[in-house]
């Protein structure tokens, strides 16, 4: 379902399509009537049907002014301007032959855009009120004296320009609407995937959440554990292990404490505004770190000036997580490339591993799907929930020399950055 805001901006775009509408039929109706005033080619009541049109021109301006300011237009405000419109063509009818002047089909227009625009209870009634118009033109209108030969040939044209006008507006009318549904269906989709998607996330985060704070104790007894255990075995070989075992330990201690100081930085917004360059490099130098025996090569192949970017914490993160997915395929010879242009800046991760197998590529990025042995499939979903939010975008290929080319696309003016 739409919001009632969107509902109200949908009503506003056909009120605009419906005064377009009826400013090109008061072109038509006034240039009618003028051809037959100066031709003098039926005897019809001028003051009376020249009152009618300045009351349509008054409107046509009067709505026009009024879609221009803020108000909201409700479906009711709608619904009572296509009433306005019937109640119009009718004193038109009534001046100019009543239920035998050939425009009388132009009825069904109104009746046509209500039916598509609006719920069926207003479609009701605006039909019923059309039927008790159109009886009234039935029953009485303005007598006309004119020759039976003379009044069938006009009424033939008239019967041809009433179907072309109807048939052009109609057209018109039902071309934008299933243009403005398509769109609206989009949206829709879009809005029930991000929706999907924030639902994840944020189970993932909370359970994340639990994870880290319950991760402090035992992390916390397994560093006393560690000193205790160095200072009672003094076996260097044992002592290496353990150093190396304690290195782990105090990785993951300030991993969760980046955590709680990335949540903090979150919270008052304080990102640090660099040159994506060193971004990139702070970001690379970290992760050389956990992974140790992986081997890039790194490539900058922008021109000055270079562009400054505040990329948020969960950014280095993605970046982190795709570098690592790069790695657990070939950790040998990863080639890291950096460019940008005047809208984008463009990471690209070449690694040669497998590549991306055509019959999961689909799969590859939903939570907790998985190519490897081992871990949770949330990484790259992670990733991409990070980047989405950023403006950016991450998208895998199958690299035509072999392996995987993993494409991390950031707007230079992301939400949430600062850009020169």
């Amino acid at each position: 379902m739409l919001a009632p805001e969107q509902l109200v901006s949908v009503t506003r775009q056909n009120l605009w399509r419906l005064t377009i509408i009826r400013t090109l039929v008061l072109a038509a109706q006034a240039s009618s009537v003028g051809i037959a005033y100066l031709f003098d080619l039926l005897p019809l009541p001028w003051f009376q049907l020249c009152l009618t049109l300045a009351f349509s021109m008054l409107l046509c301006a009067f709505t026009a002014i009024r879609l221009r300011t803020t108000w909201p237009v409700t479906e009711l405000e709608y619904a009572l301007q296509l009433a306005c419109d019937l109640f119009i063509h009718s004193a038109l009818l009534y001046f100019s032959g009543g239920s035998t002047n050939p425009f009388v089909s132009y009825y069904l227009v109104p009746l046509t855009i209500a039916a598509v625009t609006l719920p069926w209870r207003f479609s009701v009634v605006l039909s019923c009120i059309a039927l008790t118009l159109y009886t009234l033109l039935l029953v009485q209108s303005y007598p006309l004296d004119t020759m039976a030969f003379f009044r069938e040939k006009l009424q033939i044209y008239g019967m041809w320009l009433s179907f072309a006008l109807s048939a052009g507006v109609i057209t018109f009318f039902a071309a934008k609407m299933a243009e403005e549904l398509r769109r609206q269906e989009e949206l829709r989709a879009l809005r029930r995937e991000e929706g999907l998607r924030d639902q994840q996330l944020l189970a993932v985060a909370t359970q994340a959440a639990g994870a880290a704070h319950e991760l402090g104790t035992p992390l916390s007894t397994m560093s006393v554990l560690l000193k205790e255990m160095r200072s009672d075995h003094p076996d260097p070989e044992l002592q290496e292990d353990l150093s190396v075992l304690q290195d782990q330990v105090k990785l993951c201690k300030e991993t969760l404490q980046q955590l709680v100081r990335a949540a903090e930085a979150n919270r008052r917004l304080a990102i640090e505004v660099q040159d994506v360059t060193v971004w990139l490099d702070e970001a690379l130098h970290r992760w050389h770190l956990m992974r140790p025996e992986a081997t890039y090569r790194f490539h900058c192949l922008g021109h000055a000036p270079i562009p400054r970017m505040a990329p948020p914490p969960d950014l280095t993160q993605a970046l982190l997580n795709l570098l690592n997915n790069a790695a657990d395929a070939c950790p040998e010879g990863l080639e890291v490339t950096l460019d940008w242009d005047a809208v984008d800046v463009t990471i690209n991760i070449r690694d040669h591993g497998p590549g991306v197998p055509l019959a999961i590529a689909e799969q590859i990025g939903k939570p907790f799907f998985t190519t490897k042995g081992k871990g949770f499939g949330l990484g790259l979903f992670l990733s991409k929930a990070s980047v989405t939010r950023a403006g950016g975008s991450v998208k895998l290929y199958s690299h035509e020399d072999g392996g995987t080319l993993t494409e991390l696309r950031l707007p230079r003016v992301a939400r949430g950055n600062e850009n020169e």
